[in-house]
Parts: C-alpha cells; structure tokens; sequence
C-alpha cells in the first residue's frame, strides 16, 4: 500500500496557500468601476513610457455636437469594455488552471477506458495510477460546474454570449445576429443542461469503474463478473466520451469565442487532453518508482508511455497546424481573426507554446533508448506540460481578456499554483487508498513480464 508522505502532503498544502494569496491579489486589485479601470489603463501607459494617446484617454473632439456625441458613445463603450476585461482577469486566470488540470483527469479516465475496452495487457500495472489521476475527475468538474453557474448569474463577462443585450432588441444596434442564429444552442438553460449530462457521465463511469476494479481485488479466482462488468462499461463511456468531450469543447472553450468555429475543435482538445494525461501518467509512475514502489513496473512500461507521448505530441500538432493553416490560407475574416488577435497580441507565449509541444518532444523523445531513461521522460513531459498549459491559456485569455492579458502575473501564477497543490493532494490520497496492483485482472501476468 502506498502512503501519502508527509512531506509531499505539507507541499501540496503550500502551494495551495500560497496559490490562495495569489488569487485573492488578482481578485483585490480587479477595478470596480470603469474609472478604477481608466486609472489602471493610465498607470500601465505611464510604466511603459508610452507617449501616445491612450485607449481611456480622448483629446481630440470631432467638429459638431452630433458627431461629438456619437465620439463620447463609442468611447463610454469602449471604457467599459476595457472595464469587463480587467474585471476578467482572475476570473480567466481561475479558469484556465481548473480547466486544465480537470482535462488531466478526464484525459487520464479516456486513456484508462481504452485500456479495459482494447483488453490491452501491458498498463495493467498502471491501472491504479490512472485511477488516482482520475479521482481529482468529480472534483474538479464539479469546480467548473460552480464557475459556469456563477458566469450565467453575470459574476464575470467570460462568455459575452451570455449578454442579454446581444438579444434583447432586434433594432437595437447591440443585437447580434450571428448569436441569434445559435441561440438554439447558445441559451444558459441548455447550456448548464448539458454540462450536467457531460459531468454527470464521466464521473458515473468513474465511480463504477472504481467500484467494480475494487470488487477484482477480492473476487474469486477465475471470477471474470466484475472485469466483464468493466469491459462492457468502457466501451459504452468510450462511445459517451467521444460525443461529450467535442461538445464540452465547443461549450466551455469555443463558445468565448461565439462568432468564431473550427470544425475540428474537439479533436484538437482531445489531443492535447491526451498526451498531458499520458505523461502525467509517466510522471507519477516514475515519481512512485523512485519512492519504493511499482516494483513491477519495468522501463518497457515506461518506454511505450513515453511513445503515447511522442505520438500524440505529432497528432496535437497535424491538427494544430491543419486547423491554423487552412484558416491561415482561406484568409477568410470571421475566421482569421481568431489566429490574428492571439498571434499579434500574445506572440511570445504564442511561438513558445508551438515549438513546447512539438520541437521539444521531438527531438528528445525519438530516440528510442531514452524513452527508457526516468529522467529524460521527465524533462520532456515537464516541457509538455508547461506548454499545454500555455496552449490553454492561450484558447481562453484573448476571449476573456484581450489585450489586457499578463503572463506573468499573481492571478496566473496564484491559480496554476493552487490547482496543482488541489490536484496532487487529491490523487496521492487516492492512490493511498487501494493497493497499487490491481488483483483479479487476467491480464496481470502478462502485464509484470511485458517487455518491448
């Protein structure tokens, strides 16, 4: 049995604590009135010694009182526009961190289904660690369920769709026609509806999966009731998963953007929900290792792992790159637009994440000896999971925030910080919950001598 040390128990508080402060700081300083945030617009100019008209600021009046009018409209608009996006700063920051440690947990269920639906002999031995990464699952799902309630009540303005404005009155000049043309889809009724249904889904398959591998600890030898059990239940969720996780990105994630669509949305956040899962597998795996345990667990476990990440690492980026080059290419503006803000506003973590989560993995990744070696896995999926951190951040932030996004900042730092410290409490406490090898699955031996 594995037992949550002392030591990583008290680090993962810390980073909790500490992740606290951070997102109270961002909460503290988000401006409560549209001056607040014209102030906030002036200190920012002043610090970078820009010398030019600023955004809030409005010196040069239009000749006439109507166009004078129609200026000082646009420029109250504007303010308050500004306004909604420094309010949304921590909301986004918050986010971003519980959406991606949620996905390393819905992604680590998905590749723990496939196992049991493929009969696949070689991870049994990690089946436990797929299970604790997978217990953080009701968790933080139920943590985003919180956050999109609170957006529907107007606590944030993450999702503009959600505006009434937009829908209020077909004469007004607010009204949006694109929105009112998948308002079908678009309504916070429905919207919270399936969020239900999705969330509702995977932690069901979680809890009966759990259930019935606890149940193969103490069955009979020979009694195959409660894998068969599993067997059929994986592939029910496999083909539940596929419909709910395409659905749940273009809800969560594409709809900040509700003008905007890729057609291979899903996909693409299927594949970076996959290889951060993969190698969070490793990484845990190698950590327990190093502790003592998953003594059966042999570098050609390590090795096919560290090939999942390597294979998905290509897969993220054929779709990353399909998807940018056809927009790119088509040049068409509703859809251009997209890539233009986040490539102009956010370059830096824009370049960086690409050449994170397809250079990287690549080049240290292809040879086929170090994907034996603990520690090369663990230089290439902290270099993974950095940069598909920043790959969602860069999904949400521009949406939410535009051009008043900060990297680098005591909201971003203060939520990654506090959600990994929730996270590895979460599943290190699991894991001390059952034995990390599994009993009663046929395909434990073959499993323990499995060598590539």
């Amino acid at each position: 049995m594995y037992k949550f040390s002392k030591k990583l128990k008290t680090f993962s508080i810390a980073l909790m604590v500490i992740g606290a402060i951070g997102i109270t700081w961002g909460f503290i300083n988000a401006p409560s009135t549209v001056e607040q945030a014209k102030g906030i617009i002036a200190a920012q100019s002043n610090s970078h010694g820009s010398t030019h008209e600023q955004a809030t600021t409005h010196e040069v009046k239009p000749h006439g009182d109507e166009h004078a009018t129609a200026n000082e409209h646009h420029d109250a608009a504007h303010d308050e526009h500004v306004f909604h996006q420094l309010q949304n700063r921590p909301w986004s920051a918050l986010y971003v961190a519980m959406f991606y440690f949620m996905l390393l947990a819905l992604g680590s269920l998905a590749f723990y289904a496939i196992q049991h639906a493929a009969q696949a002999g070689w991870s049994i031995v990690l089946l436990r660690v797929m299970e604790g990464i997978a217990s953080y699952l009701p968790i933080g799902a139920v943590i985003i369920f919180v956050f999109l309630v609170l957006s529907t009540t107007h606590m944030n303005h993450m999702f503009a769709w959600m505006n009434p404005d937009l829908l209020a009155d077909p004469e007004s000049a607010d009204y949006d026609k694109v929105l009112a043309g998948k308002s079908l889809f678009l309504n916070i009724p429905f919207f919270l509806i399936r969020a239900v249904i999705y969330i509702g889904g995977w932690i069901f398959y979680r809890q009966y999966s759990r259930k019935q591998t606890l149940a193969l600890d103490t069955a009979a030898d020979g009694d195959l009731t409660h894998y068969k059990k599993l067997f059929g239940a994986s592939i029910k969720f496999l083909a539940f998963f596929l419909v709910t996780e395409s659905a749940m990105s273009w809800d969560w994630l594409m709809s900040l953007d509700h003008h905007w669509y890729s057609t291979l949305y899903g996909w693409y956040i299927f594949s970076g929900m996959i290889v951060t899962a993969i190698t969070t597998i490793a990484l845990v795996s190698i950590y327990l290792k190093s502790r003592g345990y998953l003594e059966f667990v042999n570098d050609s476990h390590l090795h096919d792992l560290a090939k999942f990440m390597f294979g998905f690492s290509i897969f993220w980026t054929y779709l990353w790159f399909s998807q940018f080059m056809l927009i790119w290419y088509a040049n068409i503006p509703e859809e251009v637009t997209y890539f233009a803000q986040r490539f102009n506003e956010l370059k830096v973590p824009f370049l960086a994440m690409v050449v994170m989560n397809f250079v990287f993995p690549i080049l240290i990744l292809m040879n086929s000896d170090y994907k034996r070696i603990p520690w090369f896995i663990v230089m290439a999926g902290s270099i993974i999971l950095v940069g598909h951190y920043i790959d969602i951040y860069i999904l949400i932030t521009p949406s939410t925030v535009g051009a008043q996004w900060k990297f680098i900042s005591p909201e971003v730092i203060g939520s990654a910080l506090f959600f990994l410290g929730l996270f590895i409490f979460v599943i290190f406490t699991a894991l001390s919950k059952a034995p990390l090898k599994v009993k009663g699955n046929p395909f434990m031996k073959e499993s323990e001598h499995f060598h590539y």
